[in-house]
């Protein structure tokens, strides 16, 4: 359940709220909402039967989440959240784009491409040090040197770094090197490995499971909420279906869908989610028409050479190109009132 406060409730007022419900040994989480504070109760709600609240100086009232998944719900914080990297906001007016290639084959390689996605105007560079692959014979990544490489292109561009952290021993070491840390789909529901990251201080990137539905890939991201970290950005990149002619479908409506139900930042990753360089520019494209706060794209100096994901990765040419169009469209969304979707109610 959540206890919304009075506009001029005092900060006295939502110490006392706190303190009744710990009282019954619940736990109390405090949200800022955009006129007043919210007071979220984490645990047995039937507890809380014995504590009058809504007879509580300050209160306005009470309202029952029925979700399985609190922290992240809507109903807990009905304004939509942002999520700050640095100076770099996700979930603000401004689409933000992480780009870069999959796997860092090597620091020539990445730093080429790291100039290529500043210049397109991307404020992420992304790149995987650590990669699980389906085959025990592929490239696995270059592992703390490739971090090592990741942090020397931050300090030559400016921008910001994704990496996944596939395991929890890693956690630390990848926190030394990383901006923000990518749980890959593979993980999703690696409880352990989530409830960790929550704890690292760092945002975090959760991309939505090989076949997850909406509701676990949201409570996925409570476990790191709950372990302390708010500062979850989520990312669709596409399910696992039977059509073949995709690596993946792609669920557009999961972000109208998260919209309504989390107030998450959401993200959309193209390449991911189709397999194939041609359909990333349309999709990337759709996704900032539905709503999504930002874009994960694969770019690789030589696609035909990559040691990852090759086929679905973009030339400096080609995301040179969708990179001018998303701010075109951008701009366009912003300035139709009528075309802005998922105003906060």
């Amino acid at each position: 359940m959540v206890i919304i406060m009075n506009t001029d409730a005092t900060e006295q007022n939502i110490r006392d709220v706190i303190d009744a419900i710990v009282s019954v040994g619940l736990e109390a989480k405090v949200m800022e909402g955009a006129h007043q504070k919210i007071v979220g109760v984490i645990g047995d709600k039937g507890r809380m039967a014995s504590v009058p609240v809504e007879a509580m100086e300050g209160v306005e009232k009470s309202v029952a989440i029925s979700k399985s998944y609190k922290l992240a719900s809507r109903e807990f914080h009905p304004q939509s959240s942002i999520v700050r990297v640095g100076d770099v906001e996700i979930g603000g007016e401004v689409p933000v784009v992480m780009a870069g290639p999959c796997a860092v084959e090597s620091r020539e390689q990445l730093f080429e491409a790291a100039d290529i996605v500043k210049d397109g105007g991307a404020q992420f560079l992304r790149g995987g040090a650590y990669k699980p692959r389906t085959s025990p014979y592929s490239f696995q990544g270059l592992e703390e040197k490739g971090l090592e490489y990741l942090a020397e292109a931050r300090e030559r561009t400016g921008l910001k770094v994704v990496t996944e952290v596939t395991v929890v021993e890693a956690i630390e070491r990848v926190c030394q090197y990383a901006d923000m840390l990518q749980i890959g789909a593979r993980n999703m529901q690696n409880f352990g490995l989530l409830k960790e990251v929550g704890k690292c201080g760092k945002p975090v990137l959760l991309k939505r499971g090989l076949a997850a539905t909406i509701d676990e890939w949201l409570n996925a991201a409570e476990y790191i909420m709950h372990s302390g970290n708010p500062n979850v950005v989520l990312c669709e990149r596409g399910i696992r279906t039977y059509e073949t002619y995709t690596r993946n479908t792609l669920d557009m409506s999961a972000v109208a869908a998260i919209k309504h139900l989390s107030h998450l930042p959401v993200i959309v990753d193209p390449s991911h989610g189709t397999g194939k360089w041609r359909m990333v520019k349309p999709m990337a494209f759709a996704s900032i028409a539905a709503g999504a706060d930002g874009l994960m794209m694969e770019v690789h100096p030589n696609p035909s050479k990559a040691l990852s994901d090759g086929p679905q990765s973009l030339t400096p040419e080609h995301y040179k190109g969708i990179m001018e169009g998303i701010g075109k469209l951008a701009s366009f969304m912003k300035s139709e009132p009528s075309l802005r979707l998922f105003d906060e109610e």
